[in-house]
């Protein structure tokens, strides 16, 4: 057996007094590729960050060697030799890790710079070169763009093309896809594959290795060829990809194998009142010319071409696509946030159209929503009594203050959280637990129907499951309708009883849940189904 390319000897890592990973041993080899798999909180970014000491609040104990050297006795000078030169990152959020005043090109070319001594122009061939490598489109304009001026998937190929440009000898990603489409998440993950399979990264001979960072459980089936699975900072199990899932052996792991959404759904009767109904429903925007063509007034983008979808009482439908198909668009004319809206939009069979801004605000007690981003969307200035009570004085101002308490604490209780949530605030919370709260919001109005906006992409495995599952029971008990939106199939099988595709503005498919995903008949559902798998 040759010798580990990268080794975690015993390390632990401690913030102050607290230790948030314990004796940690890992290896990866030249031309491996492993995954470090668990949940938020569990010590894996903590890990990847420490490989190259980029936590400085950190300290750490036992030795991380890299082609036999201790990198936790380096120097910080001797340090900076190392990273992105024999060991680079690629981070969760590529927004947040380039600079938004300089352009793509010049960040990829300062490494160049610094660490291969090119010039200039020498460092802006080899950009052009790396970013057509990695498959971004139009390489030579795309160069000279900024960060603001391209899509989450180009953004995360730059982002790789910058960590390749040194040729290093291990790359780390950090939640390389998690921000992604599936569509785009199986290209990011084919095109590290064959980057290191073509050999483009090879060092003298070696290949590349690759430490993958996630909670993505199909991921880590598509990519790694071993796992290492941590929880609170421990690794409790390891071993071949194809062995470790076919035979989990520690509780946690078979929990997180177990945790993929399993479909449970009770059928919707055909005769089910009719909810919500779209009809041609269709958004565009202006969209403006530039240079002398502005002078003859502006293009109309359209964000929504002629809609039509049904929503029974009981029924959860699955608004599915791509960002940019127009999912987000549909649900703001759904909610009336876009009044500008062309077609028609019926619920319980009145036009929303013809409704003047007061019946509006009257309406939304029975048409809710609830948001991606449960941080976000939750004010951090409220306690969560005043947040889950704010709808209930605004659409029931005739509850007494002890009614209201009576309300808020039963749907507190019905979403899994305790009553002393009531006095706390947002941030006292986990992921999982805010996106409860902003659930617990939105039910207590007793709606009709409740708009899910991306309601589990943030979350956990264990904690979607548990979401759903929420869900799910609270639908049977209320008779809830839901309109799901989402670009996770694997969510949508659970949850969605009818699903709906969208692509570019239009909806190119449309039919019973089991029966799509089985035998998608468009070429896109097919391409989206495919990459889910």
């Amino acid at each position: 057996m040759t010798q580990p390319l990268l080794a975690l000897e015993n390390v632990s890592i401690h913030f102050g007094n607290k230790r948030v990973v314990d004796n940690l041993n890992l290896e990866l080899r030249a031309g491996e590729r492993l995954a470090l798999v668990g949940e938020s909180g569990s010590g894996k970014t903590v890990t990847a960050l420490s490989i190259l000491r980029l936590l400085p609040q950190t300290r750490i104990s036992g030795r991380i060697l890299f082609n036999g050297e201790n990198l936790v006795a380096k120097s910080d000078d001797a340090l900076r030799q190392v990273r992105g030169a024999d060991i680079a990152m690629v981070f969760q959020e590529p927004m947040s890790a380039l600079n938004p005043l300089y352009t793509i090109g010049a960040q990829i070319a300062e490494s160049l710079m610094l660490h291969e001594g090119l010039t200039r122009a020498q460092a802006r061939v080899r950009t052009i070169s790396l970013l057509e490598r990695t498959g971004i489109r139009e390489p030579e304009r795309r160069v000279d763009s900024f960060p603001h001026q391209l899509s989450g998937g180009q953004l995360q190929r730059a982002v790789i093309a910058m960590a390749l440009a040194c040729n290093p000898r291990v790359l780390i990603a950090d939640e390389p896809t998690t921000a992604l489409d599936v569509t785009v998440r199986a290209r990011i993950v084919k095109l590290l594959i064959d980057l290191q399979e073509q050999g483009l990264t090879r060092h003298n001979g070696e290949p590349m290795a690759i430490l993958l960072i996630t909670h993505d459980l199909n991921l880590v089936r598509r990519f790694a060829q071993r796992v290492a699975v941590i929880e609170k900072g421990k690794l409790v199990e390891s071993g071949e990809t194809e062995t470790l899932f076919a035979a989990p052996q520690h509780p946690y792991t078979i929990k997180l194998i177990n945790s993929i959404p399993v479909r449970n759904l009770q059928n919707v009767s055909p005769q089910a009142p009719l909810l919500l109904e779209t009809r041609r429903l269709r958004v565009e925007y202006p969209k403006k010319r530039q240079g002398i063509a502005a002078w003859w007034g502006s293009d109309r983008f359209v964000a929504l071409a002629s809609a039509n979808i049904e929503l029974r009482q009981g029924e959860t439908i699955g608004i599915v696509g791509e960002s940019g198909s127009g999912k987000s668009t549909l649900s703001q004319a759904i909610l009336q946030l876009i009044r500008s809206a062309a077609g028609e939009i019926e619920f319980e069979g009145a036009p929303l159209a013809s409704l003047s801004k007061s019946r509006i605000r009257q309406l939304r007690s029975r048409l809710q929503v609830v948001f991606q981003d449960p941080f976000g969307s939750l004010s951090p200035r409220q306690t969560v009594s005043q947040i889950i009570g704010e709808g209930l004085a605004l659409h029931f101002p005739e509850l007494s203050a002890e009614q209201r308490y009576q309300r808020i604490a039963q749907v507190l209780q019905e979403v899994g959280l305790p009553l002393t949530a009531l006095d706390a605030y947002p941030h006292e919370f986990s992921g999982g637990q805010r996106q409860r709260i902003a659930i617990a919001r939105a039910v207590v109005l007793e709606p009709k129907v409740l708009i899910l906006d991306e309601p589990t992409s943030a979350l956990d495995v264990s904690i979607q499951n548990q979401v759903l599952k929420l869900l799910l029971g609270l639908q049977q008990k209320y008779g809830l309708s839901y309109v799901l939106i989402t670009h996770d199939l694997s969510v949508v099988n659970a949850l969605a009883h009818r699903v709906y595709v969208l692509k570019d503005g239009e909806i190119v498919e449309h039919g019973e849940t089991e029966a799509l995903m089985a035998s998608p008949a468009n070429p896109y559902t097919q391409a989206l189904v495919q990459a889910s798998l």
